[in-house]
């Protein structure tokens, strides 16, 4: 099990090195002078020639991914274009409010995916398991802007229950940072209105962006609980007069998790990046909107670093997928 575990922190370690060897061409290699791209045409050309020498453009190509690698293990990735401060200052800032939202994401999606999931297998070939698979069907094919357009324009617009945009309504004040997460940070002083407005305004891009690993996790859920109802042991437990409650939830769904939890914890990964869009509908100041701006202007610096931040995130989700599906799964643990 120990070796098990070194071989896949060295894969990781190998998997992290080719994202940055793939993010620094793209970034260097790109048609038409990195420099200026990032400054702008009429920017002086003596503040073109500065950036020059600070990204070492003038060296071989593997020295500037010496230099750029080196820099970056010291958690220095230059300084952003759009806000002039060290772009790891910046991801600090803007990180804590989207993994608020990834999170607050993250357990809608497991509670209801793992539910419909559930219902679908008990009522299934009956209306509500067609229903049910329906909806996860329109989950996985709608885009993640149709469902924030949608659900603004009815829970903002036509039932105006809840905020449209930000973090916090405008006459609240921000918590005092420790966590840099408001509700947490809300928390910690005791400031329940403010927990109950920070919540309020993460209710609808929280549901948006769980929607797809709502729909995929039903589904996938489903189709493993379904195939496991055949097996001996699940007769036999009919057979006992076990209630249907418990053999579905206690006996039935831990065997069935593998697939699931495999695919749900990529979902938690990709939101961060999938937050890219509905943080930009819902104006919620994270980091997948900071990155999508940067993008936009041509900020080197803190693109390269936003995409590595979230390819160390994926690397991470796979490894304790990977420790969570053994814990899970007894065959798989005593065959290791």
């Amino acid at each position: 099990m120990t070796f098990k575990i070194v071989k896949q922190v060295f894969s990781y370690l190998l998997v992290l090195l080719g994202l940055s060897i793939l993010i620094f061409v793209i970034v260097r290699v790109a048609p038409g002078d990195t420099a200026r791209l990032a400054l702008g045409a009429r920017t002086p050309e003596a503040t073109v020639e500065a950036l020059r020498e600070e990204m070492h453009l003038h060296d071989p190509i593997y020295k500037q991914y010496y230099y750029w690698i080196k820099d970056a293990l010291k958690g220095d990735f230059g300084t952003s274009i759009i806000s002039k401060r060290p772009v790891l200052e910046d991801i600090k800032s803007y990180f804590p409010a989207t993994l608020e939202l990834v999170l607050l994401s993250a357990v809608i999606m497991v509670i209801f995916g793992l539910l419909l999931g559930v219902l679908s297998t008990k009522y299934s070939g009956k209306w509500q398991d067609a229903l049910i698979r329906i909806i996860s069907y329109l989950g996985v094919v709608s885009p993640a802007f149709f469902w924030a357009v949608l659900v603004m324009l009815l829970f903002a617009y036509a039932i105006p229950i809840l905020p449209s945009s930000g973090r916090i309504s405008q006459f609240m004040t921000p918590p005092a940072k420790v966590t840099g997460m408001y509700i947490l940070d809300y928390l910690l002083e005791g400031n329940i209105k403010g927990m109950a407005d920070c919540f309020k305004h993460l209710i609808m891009p929280a549901v948006v962006l769980s929607f797809s690993g709502i729909s995929q996790a039903a589904r996938i859920t489903r189709s493993s609980m379904t195939e496991n109802m055949d097996k001996a042991y699940t007769q036999a437990e009919y057979a006992y007069g076990i209630p249907e409650n418990k053999i579905l939830f206690k006996y039935l769904l831990k065997p069935s998790l593998n697939s699931t939890v495999s695919v749900m914890a990529l979902d938690i990964a990709s939101m961060v990046g999938g937050a890219f869009i509905v943080e930009q509908v819902f104006n919620y100041p994270g980091l997948s909107r900071y990155c999508l701006q940067a993008m936009l202007n041509k900020d080197v610096f803190s693109v390269s670093a936003v995409v590595l931040l979230l390819g160390v995130i994926f690397i991470v989700m796979n490894f304790l997928t990977d420790l969570l599906i053994t814990l899970l799964d007894p065959r798989i643990r005593y065959s290791n």
